[in-house]
């Protein structure tokens, strides 16, 4: 007695719902993206052990170049309109609004801030930009910088960066601190490039320990 015949039935599966979940997922993470955004100059930051994140959102950012050049970037919108309206009303800027929140750093003094801001993102780069005024005591600009950025975040949390070339000299990180304490910024985290931990090092056994 000859054997049934078992129909076989066809073994592909139908992709299309696949690969429209998969480009659906695709353009969420293309959209909702935060790319870091430009930095005013290169800065080799020095070494450290230390693990501890450094915080993503309302971040004022201090940079501080290997000439001693300083540098200031704001990552909130809201703050930066606040920070440019308190600039208008107070110095008499005329300074548009849109070219400062667009602006991603800031490193002039407040008589050259138009300028500044008329210039394309592509002349806002390298060893030209003069830097905020902050070699003396006498002609310290960032302490009024740290005063309207600390007003405009009155009542919300700021987290306040420094970020110094590992060839930067002291005076230029000594008249940031002084801008600091003038405005009662007294808690701030200083950005540096991880390395591992010396082996056989008191750090190195509590980090075995944990």
């Amino acid at each position: 007695m000859a054997r049934a015949k078992i129909p076989r039935k066809s073994t592909s599966i139908d992709m299309t719902a696949m690969c429209d979940v998969a480009f659906l997922l695709l353009t969420f993470f293309i959209l909702t993206t935060k790319f870091k955004p430009a930095e005013a100059v290169a800065v080799t930051p020095p070494n450290s052990v230390s693990d501890k994140a450094a915080p993503e959102s309302d971040i004022v950012l201090i940079t501080i170049n290997s000439q001693g050049k300083v540098f200031l970037s704001m990552d909130n919108e809201e703050v930066k309109e606040n920070v440019v309206n308190t600039l208008n009303n107070e110095k008499g800027l005329n300074l548009n609004v849109k070219a400062f929140q667009k602006a991603q750093f800031f490193g002039t003094s407040f008589s050259k801030l138009p300028a500044f801001l008329s210039l394309n993102e592509d002349q806002r780069k390298g060893d030209a930009i003069p830097g905020i005024p902050c070699k003396d005591s006498t002609n310290n600009e960032m302490i009024e910088w740290l005063r309207i950025v600390r007003s405009a975040y009155m009542g919300k949390k700021m987290n306040l960066l420094v970020k110094g070339d590992n060839a930067s000299k002291y005076p230029a990180f000594k008249n940031v601190i002084i801008a600091f304490k003038k405005n009662d910024l007294l808690k701030f985290q200083v950005i540096t490039n991880p390395e591992a931990i010396p082996v056989g090092s008191e750090l190195y056994r509590q980090a075995r320990a944990k």
